[in-house]
């Protein structure tokens, strides 16, 4: 078995929050195989993959690392083939690891339903306000793993090291604070409130229909996200 294969189980069964117990014992095997597994240790049959890939609701070929996709018609939405993320998209390699790159499509197919309905609303203050509290949260994510090699040159920013999460945090705060109050009809500063004709109507149900290759993506980060927040 590939060694894309452990990493890529343990995800899916930490996703759906499930106990090796369980899986195992819906999978038919014992716990401590299917942590060996998960772990790489023991290389399981075919026919284990095949019945992981019907548990789990994906491809055989997304399990064994060989696809990024993880149902056969992913690919069929309202969006060009150009909207989603491949194995070397904006990067100059196709060595991307499976994982990293589950993570990259589900941040950018959850922005590009978040920026779609934005842009419905037809206020420019929403997404300027959006965006600002995004650019926040990969400015402080990029400038910790960058700054956590010392050699790395500190010309890149202006803002000192030790102060600039405090002032994310702030800026982020406002951020939202503006968000509130545009989308409750009280107009910030330049920008105007949200017209309330414009507002959009949503549901799981809509939102699948609409982005059906990345719904699974934002459903994804919405699950993933309450998990954490709920630890």
């Amino acid at each position: 078995m590939n060694k894309d294969f452990p990493r890529i189980i343990t995800l899916l069964r930490e996703e759906k929050g499930l106990s090796q117990k369980r899986a195992a014992s819906d999978l038919g095997i014992s716990q401590p195989l299917l942590s060996h597994y998960e772990k790489g240790i023991r290389e399981c049959s075919l026919d284990f993959v095949v019945k992981a890939a019907d548990y789990y609701g994906v491809t055989c070929d997304y399990l064994l690392g060989r696809s990024v996709s993880r149902t056969a018609n992913a690919g069929a939405n309202n969006y060009n083939e150009d909207d989603l993320i491949t194995e070397d998209t904006y990067t100059g390699s196709s060595k991307i690891s499976p994982i990293v790159n589950f993570n990259k499509r589900t941040v950018f197919h959850s922005l590009t339903i978040l920026f779609d309905q934005i842009d419905r609303l037809d206020n420019i203050g929403l997404i300027h306000e959006c965006s600002s509290y995004l650019f926040g949260s990969v400015y402080t994510m990029f400038r910790t793993i960058y700054s956590s090699n010392p050699k790395n040159p500190k010309g890149i920013f202006s803002v000192p090291e030790h102060t600039y999460k405090g002032r994310v945090h702030a800026m982020q705060s406002i951020t939202e604070s503006n968000t509130e109050s545009i989308t409750h009809g009280l107009p910030i500063s330049e920008y105007r409130s949200l017209d309330r004709t414009k507002q959009v109507e949503m549901s799981p149900e809509t939102i699948e229909e609409q982005y059906s290759a990345m719904s699974e993506s934002l459903f994804t980060l919405i699950q993933s996200t309450e998990k954490r927040m709920m630890k």
